[in-house]
């Protein structure tokens, strides 16, 4: 949308038509080539159609990346200082606009305005904490024998391609661009298909901020569009979120060039609550290692883990607050749940939970779809947030990604036997443990094979620590110092000051 648009955006829930071209390369929004193989983009909240999604063919990605290359050009031989005051200002704008960008993002994805709108935080503080590292790339100086010396540079790849995922949107783009142009390279973003409405903002707002056209360029599409980025030889790394089937395809296309390769893939997160732990916290811990983002969130801890002395308390006090989560209008600031992505995704769920009853797990609250008494979110795709007792390590909804609002419980007796338990998973993006026990608490984060481990609290991703995973969630990082390791490459320059000493 024109800054224009977002500043006349209605805030209101089925209101929104999105009528300008979602691609952006060259410094400005680029219509669509071909109108063909249109996809349908959906307003989760009511089942409407919000625009159509025109998928990006191989002319259109080619001119995109060559736009992007020409501005990696300037933007790499720039200071780190000059690149960081363009991002700052970028951080800027972000702010200012926050609140029309979280609402876009809202109609777009479904999730609660409460949270977007921390979304849209964290979006511009991992662009501001990545301008602040901008003019500390630096290489080190090493002294050889007889005057001779080395140093190295940390210079940049080049053209990155990240793509996104439907559950952060704008979120994602900022942390996959803000590393990459912090360390000189430029980036060919594809979001979602199923949420491509609020990235162009960002690469509208980097214009805006100053960077050379065509830095971080926005090509719509699917799978097809995917992998013409993956496959093109002007790309030097891809950056992929989402799932793991997913993750193993664009591996192996960027293996056919060698390309860099981030992922950040899926997970099915242990949350090990033990008998000394706060309760009050544990509780809310595991809601919010649940609930998020309607349960769309990869790093989420949905196999919750509760010492069986305290499982009766712990059972009861998560369904009574379970039960009163306010589902419905996702523009509402009341509103704590929103609706899922897709009627699909809404499907999948529910099936999920008529799987878990039919392989012995009851359902102590929610599981079904919800219709909110307001009747334009009748055709929403809402469900009530679940909790599952009475779970094995063997059921389909303890080993599979559910991808929403489902909560596993399973009892545990020994801190030995949940560990095991909660590394038997091909799974490792995130872990968590509630307990007073200080030595306990490192102990079992030193032992659980995951990305990160949250201890005391869950789901909390400050863009100061890096975020990634281990086993089949991936590998790479996002966020924190190490990230830029990962979004640039070190040359060593060897010089010689006397004679050369040959052997021939």
């Amino acid at each position: 949308m024109e800054p224009s648009t977002l500043d006349l955006l209605g805030t209101v829930t089925g209101t929104v038509v999105v009528t300008e071209p979602l691609n952006f390369w060259g410094g400005q929004r680029v219509k669509p080539r071909q109108q063909a193989n249109a996809e349908p983009v959906f307003e989760p909240a009511t089942g409407r159609v919000l625009c159509q999604m025109f998928p990006c063919g191989s002319e259109e990605v080619d001119e995109a990346i060559k736009s992007a290359h020409s501005a990696y050009l300037k933007w790499s031989k720039m200071a780190g200082m000059e690149r960081a005051r363009i991002m700052l200002e970028a951080a800027r704008i972000i702010r200012e606009k926050r609140d029309k960008i979280a609402k876009l993002e809202v109609i777009n994805n479904g999730k609660s305005i409460t949270e977007a709108v921390v979304d849209i935080d964290v979006a511009w503080q991992c662009i501001e904490y990545y301008a602040g590292m901008a003019a500390t790339l630096a290489g080190q100086h090493v002294q050889l024998p007889g005057g001779a010396f080395a140093y190295t540079r940390r210079e940049a790849l080049g053209v990155c391609v990240g793509i996104g995922a439907f559950n952060y949107p704008f979120q994602v783009a900022a942390w996959k661009s803000a590393p990459a142009l912090a360390c000189g390279n430029a980036m060919v973003f594809k979001p979602s298909p199923m949420t491509p409405v609020t990235a162009v903002l960002l690469a509208e707002i980097y214009k805006e901020a100053g960077v050379p056209e065509g830095l971080f360029c926005v090509v719509q599409g699917g799978a097809d569009t995917g992998s013409l980025l993956c496959h093109h030889p002007g790309v030097a790394k891809v950056s992929f979120t989402g799932s793991v089937p997913t993750g193993k395809k664009v591996m192996e296309m960027a293996a056919k060039s060698v390309k860099h390769v981030t992922l950040e893939l899926g997970g099915k997160s242990p949350l090990l609550i033990f008998k000394d732990c706060e309760l009050e916290n544990a509780v809310k811990g595991a809601l919010m290692a649940n609930f998020l983002t309607q349960g769309q969130v990869c790093c989420n801890g949905t196999r919750v883990y509760v010492q069986r002395e305290i499982m009766p308390q712990f059972l009861e006090e998560v369904v009574k607050r379970t039960k009163v989560i306010p589902v419905g209008d996702p523009l509402l600031d009341d509103t704590r749940m929103g609706a899922l992505i897709s009627k699909p995704q809404l499907d999948k769920v529910l099936a999920y939970v008529n799987q878990a009853k039919k392989e012995g797990a009851r359902v102590l609250c929610g599981g079904d779809s919800f219709v909110p008494s307001d009747p334009k979110l009748k055709g929403g795709y809402f469900m009530s947030p679940c909790v599952l007792d009475n779970c094995r390590d063997d059921m389909t909804c303890v080993k599979e990604e559910i991808f929403g609002p489902v909560m596993s419980v399973l009892p545990f007796d020994t801190e030995e036997e949940v560990i095991k338990r909660a590394n038997n998973s091909p799974f490792g993006l995130a872990s968590g443990v509630f307990t007073r026990d200080i030595s306990r608490a490192h102990r079992v984060a030193e032992n659980l094979q995951a990305g990160t481990c949250f201890i005391n609290n869950y789901n909390i991703s400050p863009v100061e620590v890096p975020f990634g995973g281990y086993k089949m969630s991936g590998f790479g990082r996002e966020n924190g110092q190490v990230t830029i390791e990962y979004y640039s490459q070190l040359k060593t320059v060897v010089v010689e000051m006397g004679d050369v000493d040959s052997l021939f």
